[in-house]
């Protein structure tokens, strides 16, 4: 199978952290915990068998000894090759505060730092891999088989061995097993998985399906269009995937840190044990003990995990809500915008003309301007004449079939409609005609219609003007909204960029609630607004449909593309993908990434405050090392659930 494709479950891989490879793999599946319960058990039988059984002293070394090997094995498999290739790391740190415990004769609290120290390294590869399988789940939505369908013998075949135009027959309840076109049948499609929409979809013949989405209702006939290692899931996981292997700005901050600050921490001790027996007449054994704490207080265990996994968590819920987040540094630089820019058609609008408006003239009304208009379009492809027949359809109204259709090209479409002449076309179609000269009460209609930002046809019949129909890109319903919600989430400027007219661009922005216009925009225009809007307010975010709008997707701090799902540009080329074509997914995202920016400053809080207050303490001698010990791995454990707070956020009701 290919690797990009999402694995069947039995063929999962586990973390098995350093367990050796002779033991059985029930044991290796469990190994971190069996490892820590096994730190756990030694420590306390020899710590409360001593303190209350009368345990030899001898017996309980001796299982302080085994809590050692117990809590530190894994600490020691990834610590010390580290240290042969020169990298110096907190579990370095680790490993020479227990083993200075041990020098010390305080067996207890050194074999209490490795329980902790493991328990805390378990409870981190939990979160991350917590995180990593929230989005990994989705493979186990992918049908490993699919029904092919060959004339009239239908066979079932593994999903790898489907070819393009292959067709395939999906049965009511089961999972779309391909990237596909319906050739036969209607259905409804939950298509939750991939698209994070929470209704169930009507999908009719040509319509698209994806792999993983659940067919509802009635059986349908698909045509592969796509293979299973290059269906929309897959590149989904492999891309999320990807994108959890990049370091945000935060988490490249810390590492940086962490570099210099382990080598200091080391530094820090040995003097922490040598300088004050030298000159300030200390007992060896109280500076060692000193500098054993100080190991354990200044490790940046917590600071080190924080950042990772609140990246990880967030791309992660993001994803599993239909937002594709392609890297850590998006996800912070899409937290802390205050200003996004938007395409207006297919992004604040449909991308659909609609009828707006139906003006009947000279005693006609509107059933019978749409019936004429329809009868003439419903052979045309075109955008507005797909709109008028859908309207006369809509209205049910019922309409001829016209005859002797004659394009004319800039000009409009002439045919015969119950044995007369229909004419449509837009005013300078009938630039002959003295009844649409300008100064005409046609014109005036026109004029007034097209300045308010909407398309026209004027519909002739047996050479007497009947109606004008006026068309437009409607706003989505939902974008007024969805604006609204920006701006309560702290995005101030909310700019459309469109190549439209102006008229037509202020309409819609005045509709849906924008706060700034630039029109009659080129591409490279738009990428000059972007490079300005950015000087101006800093951080920026482009909304577009991922093809047209490239340049300017592009040079924007975030580059977001509508209608992610099935759009391999937008997979491909954005930053961020909202997968199922809805708007509302970007509130949802801009949300999610300010709660993520807000849990990493948190964590970074939380792990510094606590380094600098044992360091205080340590220095201080008012911490000793079981406190020490405590309150660092009680650090560590509290930012990773912290981070994992993420995968269960929801955008709050009243944004």
């Amino acid at each position: 199978m290919p690797t990009d494709n999402p694995a069947p479950e039995h063929e999962h891989e586990h973390d098995h952290g350093s367990a050796p490879h002779w033991l059985p793999h029930w044991v290796q599946e469990r190994w971190t915990l069996l490892t820590v319960a096994a730190a756990g058990l030694f420590l306390a039988v020899g710590f409360f068998g001593e303190k209350f059984l009368g345990l030899p002293h001898a017996v309980a070394v001796a299982l302080y000894i085994l809590a050692y090997v117990a809590g530190g094995y894994d600490v020691a498999c990834e610590a010390l090759p580290a240290l042969f290739r020169g990298k110096l790391d907190t579990d370095l740190l680790m490993l020479a505060a227990a083993a200075g415990a041990a020098a010390l004769g305080e067996w207890p609290e050194g074999a209490f730092l490795l329980f902790l120290f493991a328990l805390g390294h378990a409870g981190e590869h939990y979160a991350l891999d917590r995180a990593r399988n929230a989005v990994g789940e989705l493979g186990k939505l992918m049908p490993r088989t699919a029904h092919r369908k060959s004339g009239d013998r239908i066979e079932e075949v593994p999903v790898e061995q489907l070819a393009v135009n292959d067709v395939v027959v999906v049965r009511p309840g089961d999972r779309v097993p391909v990237d596909g076109v319906i050739v036969a049948g209607e259905s409804t499609l939950d298509q939750s998985a991939v698209t994070g929409e929470s209704v169930p979809v009507s999908r009719k013949p040509a319509d698209e399906v994806f792999a993983g989405t659940i067919n509802q209702e009635n059986g349908l006939d698909v045509r592969v269009t796509k293979l299973a290692s290059d269906n929309t899931l897959a590149r989904i996981m492999k891309l999320v995937a990807e994108a959890q292997e990049q370091q945000s700005p935060t988490q490249q901050l810390t590492e940086k840190f962490t570099r210099w600050f382990v080598p200091t921490v080391l530094l820090l001790t040995v003097l922490m044990i040598v300088l004050p027996p030298l000159f300030f007449g200390w007992e060896w054994s109280a500076s060692f003990y000193r500098g054993m704490v100080l190991l354990v207080a200044a490790s940046p265990c917590a600071l080190a995990i924080g950042t990772p996994a609140a990246v990880l968590a967030g791309i992660a819920q993001a994803a599993r809500r239909g937002v594709l987040i392609k890297g850590g540094v998006h996800l912070e630089n899409l937290g802390r915008l205050r200003v996004i820019a938007f395409d207006k058609t297919g992004t604040i609008t449909s991308g659909k003309f609609a009828v707006t408006r139906i003006v009947a003239l000279n005693d006609s009304n509107e059933e019978n301007v749409l019936r004429f208009a329809a009868a003439v379009e419903a052979q045309s492809s075109h955008p507005l004449a797909a709109a008028i027949v859908q309207t006369a359809r809509d209205r049910k109204i019922t309409f001829p079939t016209a005859a002797s259709i004659e394009n004319l090209a800039g000009k409009g479409i002439r045919a015969q409609v119950d044995s007369a002449e229909v004419l449509l076309g837009a005013l300078r179609a009938f630039a002959d005609d003295p009844a649409a000269a300008p100064g005409s009460s046609l014109a005036a209609t026109v004029t007034q219609l097209e300045a308010d930002g909407q398309t026209t046809v004027i519909v002739r019949q047996a050479g007497k003007f009947i109606g004008v129909i006026a068309l437009a890109d409607e706003p989505r319903a939902s974008s007024a909204g969805i604006m609204q919600r920006l701006k309560a989430l702290g995005v101030n400027q909310l700019v459309m960029l469109t190549g439209d007219n102006e008229a037509v661009a202020k309409r819609v922005a005045a509709t849906v609630g924008l706060t700034d216009v630039r029109a009659a925009l080129l591409p490279e225009n738009k990428l000059n607004a972007i490079r300005d809007l950015e000087r101006e307010h800093g951080a920026i975010a482009m909304v577009g449909d991922g093809v047209n709008d490239a340049p300017a997707l592009a040079a924007a701090t975030v580059g977001v593309a509508m209608g992610g799902a099935g759009t391999a540009v937008a997979l491909e080329t954005a930053d961020v993908a909202l997968m199922g074509d809805d708007l509302g997914k970007l509130a949802f995202a801009v949300g999610l990434s300010r709660a993520s920016r807000r849990i990493i400053q948190q964590n970074l809080a939380i792990a510094l405050g606590v380094i600098a207050l044992l360091i205080i303490g340590t220095l201080s001698g008012k911490v000793v090392l079981s406190a020490a010990v405590f309150l660092h791995e009680g650090s560590t454990v509290l930012v990773a659930a912290n981070a994992l707070r993420l995968l269960a956020w929801r955008e709050p009701a009243a944004i």
